[in-house]
Parts: structure tokens; C-alpha cells; sequence
């Protein structure tokens, strides 16, 4: 009989943690179990779906009774059981394809797979010697100003993730649709040679939902020709890359427009959220009119309704009427974080450019729509 011993909080922590990966609906049913295994380094928890997988390590308040004890039980069961149970100490035994969860005076019985059959991720062997370094807070923040203009279900599967290049001591994060895009960057600790990988849209999105942007603690990136590893705090993330070649970002951001305006980013934001009460899923378009001294927003439906609103700005150049999705206008500005945001412009048919005057490393392009 193998045993572990834990507080509920600790063990709920841990598997938390791993559970994003874990889908509902596997192809191999072992891939909706996690592993948990002990041996003379500790214990670990394994959760995996071929293309992700995250290792655990426990801290000292997990206790197991057996040296190279391995079992896989279904991750969503054990967590809603762990969620329910009464505060205070929990405890797992296995042995002949069950497993029995104590907590208090509650008993659950659950299936077993067996840990030889869980199909872990193989390590890459040319992971580079010099890992990328910059703080776990930094790179939350950097995925939050960028994730929401990755592709969903592109045929251009390279747009269905986020260019992450690194080049001498900066890092840059890019994503794009083809209709949108967004630029942010970083310094690194150290200088490396350039690299440029292109991380799965899943991938980015369960980093999002893990790192911190409360801890300064360091994450360690290690790359090779078709993984990426990501190291942190008893935590290492790996990850399949995804092969093509991503647009050139660089030649997409406009540069030389010779309109601009600052606006408060929340007046912007509700304002557009009131025009889109009369938009719909099929047409989302808002026509965006500027005049010296106005910005003026204008939605029409399919019924011919309309919603109109205008801001009162600092503007003196050119009369321009352009036309934009309207959500991918909400998106960024969720997404930015300053009170001000800056919207440069050249004419009512080149992309626009919107930036934050405190972030001068980000920036969001957005192509015109035909309205």
C-alpha cells in the first residue's frame, strides 16, 4: 500500500496549478489523470496532454511512504473531490488499480491507470546553454498587452500562437490575427544570440493563467529547435513549439503618421461599449469619425439602428472617417493598462497605430474595415 499525506490547501495548490492542461475530452483517457510520483528527489505531479506538460515538485509538507511509488488518477475527480473536503489533512493510498482518499471522515474510492502507461513529453536534447532570464511579473504583463491578437483557428496554423524573439538583451512578444497585431518588449538579464520560436496559443494562455504579477522571482526560458522549457519555483513548464514562418512584425508597424491624439483610455473604452449594444455577431463595425476638437463613434445594424457617441478631444489635424471591427478596438483597451492611450493615424485606409505614452515598448496595429 503506497500513501501520501498532505494538507488539503497544499495538495489543492499543486494540482491547480497542472490542471489547466488536463482536457475533459481526451483521445487517451490516461490524459485526463495526472502522475504523481515519488523518489529520492520528492514527489512530483505530471499532467500532460503530448503537446504541454507541467512538473510539480512538492514541497515538504507532502509526505509519501514509499521510495519510486507511480500512479495516474483522473486529475477533475480528485480536485473537486480535494475542493469539497473539510480543511485540514488529506490522505491518498493506492495499491490494485484503486486509490481511497481520506479527509476527515469522508472516503472516496477512485480508478488507477498505471504511471508506465502516461505518455510523457520527451525531452528535447539541444536545448541552448544560455537560458533567457527576466522576472515571472514582467512576462505576465508582457503576455497580457499581447495574447489577445493570436489567431484562433487560422488555416495559417503559425498565427494560431505568439512569435517570442530574443536579441541581445531585449525580448519581443508578438501576436497576430492578419487583421490585428501586437508588439511588446522587454529587457533581458543578459545578452544572447538572436532566436525567434513561435509558442502554441495554448501554451501562452496557460502561462498567463500560472505566472504571478506579485513575485518578483526569476523564470528561466531554455529553448531548443522544437521545445521551449520554462523553469520557476519548483514549477517546469515544457512545451512543443510551432513550426513556419511568422509575418515580418516589423514592417507592419506604421511609422510617420502625421495625425495623432491622446484620449483617456476609460472614456474610449466605455464609450465604444455603449456603440457595440448595436452591433452584432455578423457585422461589428464602428465608424470612427475625427474632426479638430471631436472624436465621434458611430455603429449601424442589419435593422438600420444606430448608436452614435462623441468625445471631446485635443485634436488638430487632418478630418479623417475610418471604420474598425469594434471588438478588436474593446480588446486592446482591456487589455492596455495606462489611463492615456495615443492613436496615431495617416488616412481613412492605412492601419492605426495605438500606443501608451508611459509604455513606450508596446504597441497595437489594427487594419481599417470597409464599413
Amino acid at each position: 500500500m503506497n500513501r501520501l499525506t498532505s494538507s488539503r490547501d497544499e495538495l489543492l495548490k499543486l494540482l491547480g496549478q497542472g490542471a489547466g492542461i488536463v482536457e475533459r475530452r481526451q483521445t487517451l483517457p490516461i490524459l485526463a489523470n495526472v502522475l504523481i510520483q515519488h523518489n529520492a528527489n520528492g514527489t512530483l505531479f505530471i499532467t500532460s496532454d503530448m503537446e504541454v506538460q507541467i512538473r510539480l515538485q512538492a514541497g515538504e509538507a507532502v509526505q509519501t511512504s514509499a521510495e519510486d511509488a507511480a500512479i495516474t488518477v483522473n486529475m477533475r475527480k480528485l480536485l473537486d473531490i480535494l475542493r469539497a473536503a473539510s480543511p485540514g489533512n488529506v490522505t491518498l493510498e493506492w495499491s490494485d488499480g484503486k486509490m481511497t482518499v481520506r479527509a476527515a471522515k469522508s472516503r472516496f474510492s477512485l480508478q488507477t491507470l498505471p504511471a508506465e502507461d502516461f505518455p510523457l513529453v520527451r525531452a528535447a536534447t539541444d536545448f541552448s546553454d544560455h537560458a533567457l532570464r527576466l522576472p515571472q511579473k514582467l512576462l505576465k504583463r508582457l503576455l497580457g498587452l499581447t495574447h489577445f491578437a493570436m489567431a484562433q483557428h487560422d488555416i495559417r496554423y503559425y498565427l494560431n500562437g505568439m512569435l517570442w524573439v530574443a536579441d541581445g538583451q531585449q525580448m519581443h512578444l508578438v501576436a497576430t490575427d492578419g487583421h490585428r497585431m501586437t508588439l511588446a518588449t522587454a529587457p533581458l538579464e543578459k545578452a544572447v544570440e538572436r532566436r525567434e520560436i513561435i509558442l502554441p496559443r495554448k501554451t501562452v494562455l496557460e502561462l498567463s493563467r500560472l505566472l504571478s504579477d506579485e513575485d518578483d522571482a526569476m523564470i528561466d526560458i531554455a529553448l531548443a529547435s522544437n521545445q521551449a522549457r520554462l523553469t520557476l519555483d519548483g514549477l517546469e513548464f515544457t512545451s512543443k513549439l510551432i513550426e513556419g514562418k511568422f509575418p515580418d512584425y516589423q514592417r507592419v508597424v506604421p511609422k510617420g503618421h502625421r495625425n495623432m491624439l491622446q484620449v483617456e483610455r476609460t472614456t474610449l473604452q466605455a464609450a465604444l461599449q455603449r456603440v457595440a449594444i448595436l452591433t452584432n455577431d455578423k457585422f461589428k463595425g464602428v465608424r470612427v469619425n475625427l474632426e479638430p476638437g471631436l472624436l465621434r463613434l458611430t455603429s449601424i445594424n442589419a435593422e438600420q439602428e444606430e448608436a452614435q457617441e462623441e468625445i471631446d478631444v485635443d485634436y488638430g489635424g487632418d478630418v479623417i472617417e475610418i471604420g474598425f471591427n469594434i471588438a478588436y478596438l474593446i480588446d486592446a483597451l482591456a487589455n492596455m493598462t495606462s489611463d492615456q492611450i495615443r492613436l496615431e493615424l495617416q488616412d481613412g485606409n492605412s492601419s492605426a497605430l495605438f500606443t501608451m505614452p508611459d509604455e513606450p515598448n508596446f504597441k497595437y496595429v489594427v487594419m481599417p474595415m470597409r464599413i
